[in-house]
């Protein structure tokens, strides 16, 4: 997935065929539709939500194969069984691009399971293997904690779920936290004949192979590196094309929240990540709350991304607090 987050050629394909058989259906599914919006004010905890993406990364980095991984998935888990009617883990293999072949999971935790009116919510929780972008070249092949790159999206969603638990609303609610996001070509390989598709394994596997048969969803929203200081986020090109309708409500609930300085009225580069196969194969519109600042070093994202200072001084509750803010607003006015 985030090579640089760059459009492969066969993505360009899947793209251009998915816009002439579900763009216009995509677009129009809520075009006429009138909708009564209740009086929500969030009361989304930024120190809670600091605290769970804290206790991720105090185990150490989230690589595949290790013993913090297989920690850190537990106590995802057991956060779901607390809060969500019911949790559990989907297993599956995954072959990364060396070769090697991990036991993976994918933490799905479902609130209201029988409403069918239903909203999905997902993140990626494994780090990083390689701070394959770090300035020194020692860091090259070192883990990286991944606070703010996996981490604060998981954050930000759990600390969700807990205030779901809380307000139980009517609306049906699935949290999926993706593994095998990030295990992608190191650089020094990026030259080497690549697809793109070497990402995002969980979310590909999940979108071909739902936790629910015949599973359907009215949105999802995929929350990506949203607690760095000052994030800017951009309307994803990708959420742009299949979401529209989507991209619409949050950043019209951005700036009735005040938020309009981080959700600008401003369309960002296509970013080959979960959300996009969750919209191609799974045909759910999906849209990626992602931060994009082509202002960096490396063209697109945060300052510290894939390297090994993307661990958690990096981490601004306030960001956490704004998207949070923002994701349980929309979520609740359904």
């Amino acid at each position: 997935m985030k090579i640089k987050k760059y459009i492969c050629p066969i993505i360009l394909v899947l793209v251009c065929f998915s816009s002439c058989k579900e763009g216009k259906q995509h677009q129009n599914i809520t075009q006429n539709q009138e909708t009564t919006k209740h009086h929500f004010v969030s009361n989304f905890n930024e120190d809670s939500a600091y605290l769970f993406v804290k206790q991720q990364v105090d185990f150490g980095p989230r690589v595949p194969g290790t013993k913090a991984h297989e920690e850190a998935a537990e106590y995802l888990l057991g956060k779901l069984l607390k809060y969500a009617d019911t949790a559990i883990i989907q297993s599956f293999k995954a072959r990364v691009y060396t070769g090697e072949i991990f036991d993976s999971k994918n933490i799905i935790g479902v609130f209201n399971p029988t409403n069918r009116k239903r909203i999905l919510l997902c993140a990626h929780w494994d780090s990083r293997p390689y701070a394959d972008h770090d300035p020194n070249p020692e860091n090259k092949f070192t883990p990286i904690d991944g606070a703010n790159d996996g981490a604060s999206g998981v954050g930000v969603i759990l600390e969700i779920a807990r205030q779901l638990s809380i307000l139980k609303p009517e609306i049906g609610v699935d949290i999926i936290f993706f593994d095998m996001e990030d295990y992608g070509t190191h650089k020094s390989k990026e030259d080497e004949t690549t697809t793109g598709e070497e990402w995002a394994l969980g979310s590909q596997y999940w979108a071909k192979n739902p936790h629910t048969y015949g599973y359907k969803a009215f949105y999802g929203i995929l929350l990506d590196m949203v607690g760095a200081e000052n994030p800017v986020f951009l309307k994803e090109e990708y959420s742009m094309h299949f979401a529209p309708h989507v991209i619409e409500n949050i950043w019209k609930t951005a700036s009735n929240l005040g938020y309009k300085k981080y959700f600008p009225e401003e369309v960002g580069v296509p970013i080959n990540d979960d959300h996009f196969y969750i919209n191609y194969y799974a045909k759910i519109p999906t849209v990626n709350i992602i931060h994009l600042d082509t202002s960096t070093l490396n063209g697109s994202f945060f300052e510290h991304w894939h390297t090994v200072e993307d661990n958690i001084s990096k981490i601004d509750p306030k960001s956490l607090k704004v998207v949070g803010d923002v994701v349980l607003t929309v979520v609740m006015n359904e």
